[in-house]
Formats: C-alpha cells, sequence, structure tokens
C-alpha cells in the first residue's frame, strides 16, 4: 500500500492564538500541530509569545516546519505584520485559522458597553482584519481557504451575550467573505466547536457541569481540541475544494439534540 500523502503538503497556514492558555492544549495548538503534521509550514501567531513558542518547540520535535509571530490581532498594524511575516518566510499564503477569542458570562444588563467592544473587536473585527490582510496574498497565489472559528453559541441561546453576539457575527463574516472572495479561488468557511473541553474552559467547570455538558450530546461524550483540529485540516485541505460559504458543526450533535426528548438518558 502507497505511503499516504501529507494532505496539506506544500501549503503556508497562519493559525492565530497558536499558543495555549494554561496546561494541555487548546484549540489553535491542535491545530497548529495538525497542520504541519500535514506537510504545511505554519506561522504561530499569539500576542502572548511564550505560548506560540511552546507550540513551536512540539511541531519542531515532529520535524515540522514552523515559526512564531507576536501579534495582538485586534490591531491593524499587526495584522497586517502577521501577514507579510508568514509571505516573506514561506513566500506565499494558503490557509488562514482564525482562532481568537474569549468570553465572558453576562448579560446585556451586567456588561459594561466598553466590555463590550473589547470582546467585539478580539472575537470578530480580528478576523475581518487578518482576512482583510491574507486575502490579496492568497489570490496572488491562485486562492486559498480562511477558517474561522466560530460556535453553536452563535446559533443558540447563551447567558454570554458578547460571546453570542460576535459568535453570530463571525457566521454572517464567513458568508459574506466566502460570497466576495470566491471568484477569487478563496473558501471562506467556519466551524462552530460545541462543548469541547479545552484550557480556556477547564478552570471553571466541576464534574458535575462536565458531566452535564457531556450529556447534552448525542454522543454523551466530550469534545476535545483535536476534534476542532481535524475539521480545520479538511476545511485547509484540497479534499474541501468545493467547500465554502459552510458552518461545520463539530459538536457531538448537541446543537441538534432536543433537550425535552431525551431526559431520561
Amino acid at each position: 500500500m502507497p505511503e499516504r500523502q501529507p494532505r496539506l503538503e506544500g501549503k503556508v497556514a497562519i493559525v492565530t492564538g497558536a499558543g495555549t492558555r494554561g496546561e494541555g492544549v487548546g484549540n489553535g495548538k491542535a491545530t497548529a500541530t495538525l497542520f504541519a503534521r500535514e506537510g504545511a509550514k505554519v506561522l504561530l501567531v499569539d500576542l502572548e509569545i511564550e505560548r506560540a513558542e511552546e507550540t513551536l518547540a512540539d511541531i519542531e520535535s515532529e520535524g515540522g516546519i514552523a515559526s512564531t509571530f507576536q501579534a495582538d490581532v485586534t490591531s491593524e498594524a499587526d495584522c497586517k505584520a502577521l501577514v507579510e511575516a508568514a509571505v516573506e518566510r514561506y513566500g506565499r499564503l494558503d490557509i488562514l485559522d482564525n482562532n481568537v477569542g474569549n468570553s465572558i458570562r453576562e448579560t446585556v444588563t451586567e456588561i459594561d458597553p466598553d466590555t463590550w467592544d473589547d470582546f467585539m473587536a478580539l472575537n470578530l473585527k480580528s478576523m475581518m482584519l487578518t482576512s482583510r490582510h491574507a486575502i490579496p496574498h492568497m489570490a496572488e497565489s491562485g486562492g486559498g481557504s480562511i477558517i474561522n472559528i466560530a460556535s453553536i453559541a452563535g446559533v443558540r441561546a447563551s447567558k454570554a451575550v458578547a460571546y453570542t453576539t460576535s459568535k453570530a457575527g463571525v457566521i454572517g463574516l464567513t458568508i459574506s467573505m466566502a460570497a466576495d472572495h470566491g471568484r477569487q479561488g478563496i473558501r471562506v468557511n467556519a466551524i462552530a466547536p460545541g462543548p469541547v473541553y479545552t484550557p480556556m474552559v477547564a478552570w471553571r467547570l466541576s464534574d458535575k457541569m462536565r458531566a452535564h455538558r457531556k450529556n447534552t450530546t448525542m454522543l454523551g461524550t466530550e469534545g476535545t481540541p483535536w476534534d476542532v483540529a481535524w475539521a480545520a485540516v479538511y476545511l485547509a485541505s484540497d479534499e474541501a475544494r468545493w467547500v465554502t460559504g459552510s458552518v461545520l458543526t463539530v459538536d457531538g450533535g448537541a446543537t441538534m439534540r432536543s433537550p425535552h426528548a431525551y431526559m431520561d438518558q
């Protein structure tokens, strides 16, 4: 049987939020790691450069090719610079994985307006800014793939109103960019993770809460960052050459499961 060809061989990728907050592996680190394993050269972007360097060390230990770049993705100057860095270091740009985001559990009557603006900038505007500067370079290379990390919170109610609103915005942004830039050969898709256990949420989840989250899924299991990362590999690869404007739900079926029909489980 012939050896499997790496799915992203010859491609150049940017992953924002490529480090992990706390112990373990987050969505960005898992995605960057799999991109490198599948043959891509990866620019690891993070505001906390030490986090990106940890991801770099893991990738290089496996023989992958990557480098780090410190950036605040709410800054247009930084977004322009990180895209230019990827092109200067690796000669082209094929993949952009917009992974940065954060959450705060407050309602519209509780959240401070300035905090609202901060979350909109981090969770939504950042994806517009990186894409704004990535798209011309992708077009020069003959096309590319942009992957925006949304959430099932973008299509269902949540007390975290800023997070919910921003993730719904990510879906709208994805659809609009897919329509605007498809004829340039640029595919734009979103991944909507469900109850994934990451270092970002681990600190606030008790065993009881984790058990409840598992029970909300059709599979009765908890997702991991690797589940999100494998979805990103698919969308980044040529296997998804005819997939654009889509929202790929990675949630164990949580979004489609009626809480009333399965109360005995």
